[in-house]
Formats: C-alpha cells, sequence, structure tokens
C-alpha cells in the first residue's frame, strides 16, 4: 500500500519539529541588570582633595550589555577594608557608556575633613558602588588607600627672577618644625613650557628654619617662556620603615621669559708674547678660555698709545690665542679680548697685555 505524499511530508514535518524542541533548554530569569563593579578605581590625593577615576562600567553582572548606569555611591572609611558602603560621602552623576567598545572614564574629588589629616601613619580606604537606573548594585568596587599625613599650604610671596646663572626662585620658609620624628617637609618647584602640560620637576629644599629659601633653574632653554609653582611635600615613615610622599596645594604660577641678555664671562690670563722669524714680525696672544656652555667665541682689540682700541678679527676667533701680524717696529701695542655667546652677547673687554717691537 502506497502512502500519499501529502501524508509523508506530514510525517517528515512532525520528526522535524520533535528534533527542534529536543535542543530548547529551561527559560533564563530575567536580568536584573546590574552593573558590573569596576575593578580599575585609583586614587591620588594633593592636599586634602582625592581625586577618585574609573571606567564606567559596560556589561552586567550577567554579561548583559548596558546602555546607562545610575549614580554611583563614593565609599570612605577608616578601616583597612570597606566591608560595605554604609553611608556614602557623595555620589558621582549617572554616566553614559559607549555604543564602540570604547572605555569611558568617570571622576570624583573629595574633600578630606580637616581632623582626619592629622594621623602621619593613618589611611584612609575607598571604594565606590555603580547603581542601575533602579538605584540597585551589585556591590563595592576594588578599593584602595590613601594616606592622611598632614600637608601645609604653599608660600604665598613665591617668585622668580632671571639672572645670568639661569632662573632664582625665592619663598620665605613658614612650615614649623613638626614635632615628630616621623615627618619631614620639603618644598618642590616644577615648571611647564607656556602653553604646554609637560611638568618638570627643577628641585627640592628641605623645610629649614631659615626665613628666606632659594633655588636655582639652570636647565631651561633660552627665549622661551616658562611657568612655575611650588608645593610642600609631607614624607611621613611608617612603622615598617617605608616612606610615604603627600603632595600639598599648589601655589599660583609665577612666569618668566628666559631672554638672554646677559654675556659670557670676562677672559682673564691675557699674554702678549713678541717673535720675529726670517725678518718677519709677529705677536701671539693667548689667554684663559671662557667656560660658558653658549659661548660663541671671541673678539680681539688692539690699540695704541693715545688710541682707541681696534677689533683685529673680522669672524669670530674660536680658540683662545691670536697671531699678530704685520707689526711696526718701534712701536708698543696694547691688547684686549672679549667673549661672545651664541645669541651675540658681548662680554667687556679683558685686562690689557702690551708688548713693544724692537
Amino acid at each position: 500500500m502506497k502512502c500519499p505524499a501529502s501524508r509523508l511530508l506530514l510525517a517528515v514535518g512532525a520528526l522535524l519539529a520533535l528534533a527542534s524542541c529536543a535542543t530548547i533548554g529551561p527559560p533564563r530569569p530575567p536580568s536584573l541588570d546590574l552593573p558590573k563593579p569596576p575593578s580599575d578605581v585609583r586614587a591620588t590625593r594633593k592636599g586634602d582633595h582625592v581625586t577618585l577615576t574609573w571606567t564606567v562600567p559596560t556589561v552586567t553582572t550577567d554579561r548583559q550589555t548596558i546602555r546607562n548606569v545610575g549614580a554611583t555611591r563614593i565609599c570612605r572609611g577608616t578601616d583597612a577594608a570597606l566591608t560595605q558602603c554604609g553611608r556614602p560621602v557623595g555620589s558621582a552623576a549617572p554616566q553614559r557608556t559607549t555604543f564602540e567598545g570604547q572605555r569611558v572614564s568617570a571622576t570624583y574629588i573629595d574633600v578630606l575633613p580637616s581632623d582626619l589629616t592629622v594621623k602621619p601613619a593613618g589611611f584612609v580606604s575607598y571604594g565606590i558602588a555603580v547603581l542601575n537606573t533602579g538605584g540597585q548594585t551589585a556591590g563595592l568596587s576594588n578599593q584602595v588607600r590613601v594616606s592622611l599625613a598632614p600637608t601645609e599650604p604653599p608660600p604665598k610671596d613665591f617668585a622668580a627672577r632671571m639672572t645670568s646663572q639661569g632662573v632664582v626662585l625665592s619663598w620665605t620658609n613658614t612650615i614649623p618644625p613638626s614635632g615628630q620624628d616621623s615627618v619631614r617637609y620639603a618644598y618642590r618647584t616644577t615648571r611647564h613650557p607656556e602653553g604646554g602640560q609637560q611638568q618638570t620637576v627643577v628641585g627640592e629644599v628641605p623645610a629649614a628654619s631659615e626665613g628666606n629659601l632659594t633655588l636655582t633653574d639652570s636647565s631651561f632653554e633660552w627665549e622661551k617662556t616658562y611657568e612655575y609653582r611650588i608645593e610642600v611635600v609631607t614624607v611621613a615613615t611608617q612603622a615598617d620603615g617605608h616612606e610615604i610622599q603627600v603632595e600639598g596645594g599648589d601655589s599660583a604660577e609665577v612666569k618668566v621669559f628666559a631672554d638672554d641678555v646677559y654675556p659670557p664671562a670676562v677672559p682673564a690670563g691675557l699674554q702678549a708674547v713678541y717673535s720675529g722669524e726670517g725678518g718677519q714680525s709677529f705677536i701671539d696672544l693667548i689667554w684663559a678660555p671662557v667656560t660658558d656652555a653658549d659661548l660663541a667665541g671671541y673678539n680681539v682689540y688692539r690699540r695704541e698709545e693715545g688710541t682707541a682700541p681696534v677689533k683685529l678679527n673680522a669672524q669670530l676667533v674660536k680658540a683662545p690665542a691670536f697671531h699678530d701680524s704685520p707689526l711696526v717696529a718701534g712701536k708698543t701695542y696694547f691688547y684686549s679680548v672679549s667673549a661672545v655667546d651664541v645669541r651675540g652677547n658681548e662680554s667687556a673687554r679683558s685686562e690689557e697685555a702690551s708688548e713693544r717691537v724692537p
């Protein structure tokens, strides 16, 4: 007996339906839409301000993509570790995530109460809790610890002036002795070129009993404008001997244009020696070399009795020596030398050296 084609097709369809039904699992519970807690929270302290940064979550705890997250609770405690947020010290506004997988950073600045920042060996712990739009959270992020060592404000009379040796920075020390062996202070100065962001540490000066302190910066480039700042750094020694540095607040910036209008040092030790060979006479000059880093060369001047000095060289003399010829017999010549830098600043002339031609 033959089966009609329609019955055969129905049987095959039923078998396929049964096979597909066999692969369906139990239904998944709905997502709670809880943002996955951040694991990259970082903290930096400057004065009484603690800056927290982290990456805004883009997935939930069950690996679902989220487009928006709710507010972020800022948690702070003096215990070694936070077990719960308790009463938040602040809240960051809700953040929107990206659609192309880019990382979005969030920032929050917490101001430490003055009654906390008096413990050289103390620490405060931070963590954050990111909420969903319904106000729920999956828990705390990683935790970071920040030193509670006391900091000092920067000097109010910080100043800078140009000299031939460099930029001289000056200020008045106003930090009283800490009275604690575990705490010491230092003044740290930094600079950056005008319009630039790269900070260069110029140097550090320990806080001392003297009222007036100075520091000279000679590592800059001439003909550029720089902005200088100063801060007080607290160095706190922990019980295990480890040192922790905490930066205080920055002073107002001081702007300086490094205009090189300063000539090199005046040459010294000039000597003049007559020589005569083969009927020709000449005078050799030698002097101590000038050691300025931007020295370009020397000018040599000569005069006779009762006349003004005249420059002998058309181009700068590169070495500290000069050969003068021809000369007139019976005359006395007076010589002097000056130094010139790469920007054309010329020093005063040296003391004269004289020599008589027989």
